[in-house]
């Protein structure tokens, strides 16, 4: 027992050093996270933008509108812009000598008027910033305020896409600091009552920081070869949060449950290793099968969402399964003491939840009558679903008071052709300047285009760089059919097109392409882990099927409340843009068939269990039922407060990621795995654990169990 003891010491020695220097890497660690990556990669429209730079035609990262400030009085409106004139010439003359400045251009720059607004009152300042995504976020409010001090007398609204991700950034960091304080305290009285003691209750948030922690320096060291996003960070909190809730109760309920009928400590601790810990296994691998599928998206932002989570659940598994088992050793009956609930709470026995209990015999009586209502619930759910718009994240996701948003939208009100609706045409080939004013013609013509002008003709004459202007805004089906159009319109070269609206387009469409590899990958790997868990085919089978049903769900709900709108007023309101971010949708899809996957290896397992030793299928349902029930809901409890605490967030994303785990998370613990799942088992009888002969050996071999027993 000594050594036992030793080795526990060790393991608690070895945590607490990985935390200290975690916490010592995280700051760095943090600081080299980017914000942005929502666009796929490889697509015509990051290849036009790419030639266009090197063209001399680049896309601006900051815009800046100089205009007069509010109450300065003019005699006449050709004073007021001939005002306007000189200080965009004195700002961009400043820029230009900054040496974190690529290019800068205006109205002033020859042909390009379209940086005029439409009254003459304002114009635009376009910058083109060097480095990468981190360099140009920490040069921005420099640039800011060196034109601010070339012009102190008028005004200068920065917007652009850097501009918006640093307030994006900095908005994040205070709404999940605040939101974490909220839910702290509802969040600790929902451990302590199901964990059972303030003790016991403390584990599972030393599992989730340990791996959350030691997470975000493996993210650092990530984004020097890759673009990381700072969301990253976010995604992982919350995956490993839910992971170590889930891993931890299962574990200490197993512990409790022996220990109960007389096991000793380290005997319980076996069996639970046995049991609940290869669930724990099984689950972080499912887990990890689920976000790694999302890989196969060439989308920046969810790839490093993925990874995030990838991790996480990993570092959860082991540290639910080294740090915790080491802690109840050096605890002993401590990780009991102080149960504040203990007067209200109900006597244990070791045989389930009455609730749940009630409620399994109750589905599985009647198994077609109560699996049809779920099921037809589930379904109209999920009709939403069927008219999701995908588009990409922008400032819109910030509150409209937010300066970069509402500077943003006053350039999108006062100009004819903003910087957002131009579409940038490459055409290359060796008659291209003979015939490119025919062609800018043609695309003139094309239905959606407001205008069109010669950017750029390459010294060679064998490239020319076009701009088009859209009518309509860049995430809406008029602008992607124009792009379409405009990419079929017939060219006296090469052609490639970007743009905002194009970006949109591409990405959804990569995200679209991507999505049968997804699901042809997480299908295979699902069946294969879930099959060897069970010994089964038909168990996993239907384990897909009841998690596509409760996907679809929680999808369509997220589409009532933020694309349609109708959770505006109720979660905080926000900027209804129509669309849904891909990756953020992706995200929260996979994110939630994981919790999903999770809940279901833990039942699946249970049920097995009662199955091996009963023999009779319904028995080992409500008995499975029974005994985890109370577990899976305390559980998605938890992670939907943690995740809800979003929804106080200014951010429109933060809110999204937050409403989608959280509905996913109560959704399938109660509805899918409290009824839906028990019917479906019960009407298909013996024949969930069939299988070859071949595959048919025990699924677990645990010590012998008195009758009653798990």
């Amino acid at each position: 027992m000594d050594a036992v003891r030793r080795r526990a010491w060790l393991v608690v020695a070895s945590a607490f050093l990985a935390a200290v220097c975690a916490g010592m890497l995280g700051p760095v660690a943090f600081s080299a996270l980017s914000t942005g990556g929502a666009v796929a990669t490889a697509t015509e429209a990051k290849r036009a933008r790419g030639q266009a730079e090197r063209l001399g035609v680049p896309s601006p990262d900051l815009l800046l509108a100089v205009s007069q400030r509010t109450g300065v009085s003019r005699r006449t409106g050709v004073e007021r812009e001939a005002a306007v004139r000189d200080g965009t010439t004195a700002v961009m003359e400043t820029l230009a000598k900054q040496s974190d400045v690529k290019a800068v251009w205006s109205a002033q720059t020859p042909g390009d008027t379209w940086l005029r607004s439409q009254d003459g009152h304002t114009l635009l300042v376009a910058v083109r910033l060097r480095g990468t995504d981190k360099e140009r976020k920490e040069a921005a409010p420099g640039m800011v305020a060196a034109a601010r001090s070339a012009v102190p007398g008028m005004r200068v609204e920065p917007s652009g896409e850097v501009w918006a991700n640093r307030e994006i950034d900095e908005t994040i960091e205070r709404d999940l600091s605040r939101a974490e304080l909220l839910a702290a305290p509802v969040l600790f009285v929902v451990l302590v009552f199901a964990y059972g003691s303030v003790v016991s209750a403390l584990l599972p948030v030393v599992v989730a920081a340990l791996a959350i922690g030691c997470t975000i320096p493996v993210l650092g060291l990530l984004a020097q070869v890759a673009d990381v996003s700072r969301v990253a960070v976010n995604a992982a909190s919350a995956i490993g949060f839910g992971l170590a809730v889930d891993y931890s109760l299962f574990l200490l309920a197993r512990v409790r449950e022996e220990t109960s009928r007389g096991a000793d400590l380290h005997t319980a601790l076996a069996t639970a290793r046995r049991s609940s810990g290869r669930s724990v296994a099984f689950s972080a691998a499912a887990v990890t099968v689920c976000l790694a599928t999302a890989l196969v998206v060439p989308v920046p932002m969810l790839r490093a969402l993925s990874m995030a989570g990838m991790i996480v659940t990993v570092l959860a598994a082991l540290v639910a399964l080294t740090v915790l088992p080491a802690c109840l050793r050096l605890l002993g009956p401590g990780a009991q003491a102080w149960d504040p609930l203990a007067r209200w709470r109900r006597a244990r026995t070791g045989d389930g939840s009455r609730f749940w209990h009630r409620t399994a015999s109750a589905v599985t009586a009647q198994p077609l009558l109560a699996g049809g209502l779920a099921a037809l619930l589930l379904a109209l759910l999920a009709v939403p679903f069927t008219h999701a718009q995908l588009g990409i994240v922008d400032e819109r996701t910030l509150p409209p008071s937010a300066p970069a948003a509402a500077a943003a939208e006053r350039v999108r009100a006062e100009f004819t052709a903003p910087p957002e609706r131009l579409l940038t045409v490459v055409v290359t080939g060796p008659r291209v300047t003979d015939g490119a004013p025919a062609y800018a013609d043609r695309l003139a013509r094309v239905p959606g285009i407001a205008g069109v002008r010669v950017a750029r003709v390459a010294p060679s004459g064998g490239a020319v760089v076009l701009l088009a202007a859209t009518s309509a805004a860049p995430d809406t089906p008029q602008a992607h059919t124009a792009v379409r159009k405009v990419r079929q319109t017939r060219a006296p070269g090469s052609v490639a097109v970007g743009g905002r609206a194009a970006e949109v387009l591409d990405t959804a469409d990569a995200v679209l392409d991507a999505l049968p590899w997804c699901l042809l990958l997480l299908t295979a790997g699902l069946l294969a882990l879930l099959g060897a868990f069970t010994r089964t085919l038909i168990a996993p089978l239907k384990a897909l099927i009841v998690a596509a049903a409760s996907l679809g769900a929680s999808l369509g709900a997220l589409v009532i409340l933020f694309q349609d709108g109708h959770g505006s007023a109720v979660l905080g309101h926000f900027t209804v843009t129509g669309t849904l971010d891909a990756s953020t949708l992706l995200f929260v899809l996979f994110v939630t068939l994981a919790l999903s996957v999770d809940y279901e290896v833990f039942l699946l397992g249970r049920i097995r269990e009662e199955y091996d030793r009963c023999g009779d299928n319904r028995t080992s349902i409500i008995e499975g039922v029974a005994r985890t029930g109370r577990l899976m809901t305390s559980a998605a409890a938890a992670v939907a407060i943690s995740t809800a605490a979003m929804a106080t967030s200014h951010v429109a994303l933060l809110k999204f990621i937050g409403i989608g785990i959280a509905l996913g998370a109560l959704v399938d613990a109660v509805l899918v795995r409290g009824v839906l799942v028990p019917a479906v088992m019960a009407a298909l009888g013996p024949a969930n654990w069939w299988a070859p002969a071949r595959i048919r050996p025990p699924l677990l071999i645990t010590a012998p169990m008195k009758k009653g027993g798990s």
